[in-house]
């Protein structure tokens, strides 16, 4: 309920309002009335849906507060916690004083520059590709805090612009290349790397899918994975051939029955670390330029080049839009002409492959 006070002053008249509603006791002063009016109908509107509430609670808590929550409750089930962690102690870094009700779009929007201008431990320049990821992880926070914790009622990064991503290089192994890579692997470290290489080539699954794997995703006898954490949070299937299978009946016949994971480490809780294996492999075979997430676009690039379709490709991948795997369109036209000759003799007949044209077809037409 509101009631307003008329109040005269030398400096002219003013109003004063006062909202109590549910317990809660508000009050504001303005030069008109209808201002005065207008804000008490909204501020009770506030308190009857709950948005006041929210509005004081995105007050008494800080990022920093959010984020420490955010880490050791809702992102400590996801496999790429450590990563996610990481980006948002950056976050926490800057802006972790903030409550969360004053993280605005353009505070927000200050970091990511400045982030995006600040190199990597390397030297290397940063790319909006990475600044992006780091807006990804502060903007899932953020639609937890809203969803679950009712810390704020506003996800903030939603308003903030997002970096345009290049296309990004294809990088795939030639039939050499990929020959040397697992002659090497299977040599000298047959039990470990190469298994987890053709895994990868097998199946395009991420690195961490493949290193994370559990062997309650894996059904032998089905011949398929069910990834049941992805990148993009859905359930993904991924049948395997034969060639995995057998590597896999032959992993579980060894497997530490102390750990879940396909692939242990030395800790049987945590996945091998392949990275030093992985480089040394890559240095003997003479392959430069080349990384582990290449494995995967090795597979794209052999499922397009064997005619599989776009849809085909983002379905093996993961991906829910096609535009990640239109990079590799090109590869498939040889396929594509292909199924365009068999249809055109099937609907026209088949007939002799045209001459090409000679010279004088070609040459320009001059006036007489």
């Amino acid at each position: 309920m509101s009631c307003i006070e008329k109040r005269q002053r030398k400096r002219g008249k003013s109003y004063r309002v006062k909202v109590r509603l549910k317990g809660v006791s508000k009050s504001a002063t303005f030069p008109k009335k209808d201002d005065a009016e207008r804000w008490a109908s909204k501020t009770e509107t506030m308190i009857r849906e709950g948005h006041f509430f929210r509005t004081e609670e995105a007050k008494r808590h800080t990022l920093a507060e959010l984020i420490e929550r955010y880490i050791s409750g809702a992102l400590a089930s996801k496999r790429d916690k450590a990563q996610r962690a990481v980006q948002l102690r950056w976050w926490k870094s800057k802006l972790g004083d903030h409550p969360l009700a004053y993280v605005t779009p353009a505070l927000i929007a200050e970091q990511r520059d400045k982030l995006l201008h600040q190199p990597l431990a390397n030297g290397a320049a940063r790319t909006p590709a990475t600044v992006n990821r780091y807006l990804a992880a502060l903007s899932a926070m953020f639609t937890v805090a809203v969803k679950e914790y009712g810390w704020t009622e506003d996800n903030p990064v939603t308003r903030v612009l997002r970096g345009k991503e290049s296309r990004g290089r294809i990088r795939f192994l030639s039939n050499e290349e990929r020959e040397r890579l697992l002659t090497f692997c299977r040599e000298k470290n047959p039990h470990d790397l190469y298994h987890a290489v053709m895994l990868a080539l097998a199946t395009g699954a991420r690195k961490m899918e493949i290193l994370g794997l559990r062997w309650n995703e894996v059904d032998l006898k089905r011949g398929v994975i069910t990834l049941l954490e992805t990148k993009n949070g859905e359930i993904r299937v991924l049948p395997i051939g034969d060639h995995v299978k057998s590597i896999l009946h032959d992993r579980f016949n060894a497997r530490n029955l102390n750990s879940p994971l396909v692939f242990p480490g030395k800790n049987p809780n945590r996945p091998i670390d392949l990275r030093t294996s992985w480089n040394f492999a890559l240095m003997m075979t003479k392959i430069d330029d080349f990384r582990w997430h290449d494995l995967r676009h090795s597979t794209a690039s052999y499922l397009a080049m064997n005619g599989a379709t776009i849809q085909e490709i983002a379905d093996v991948l993961g991906h829910k839009t096609l535009s990640m795997v239109k990079r590799y369109s090109h590869l498939s036209e040889q396929h594509t002409t292909g199924v365009i000759n068999r249809m055109n003799n099937a609907i026209f007949g088949k007939m002799d492959s045209p001459q090409p044209p000679s010279d004088s077809v070609n040459a320009p037409l001059t006036p007489r």
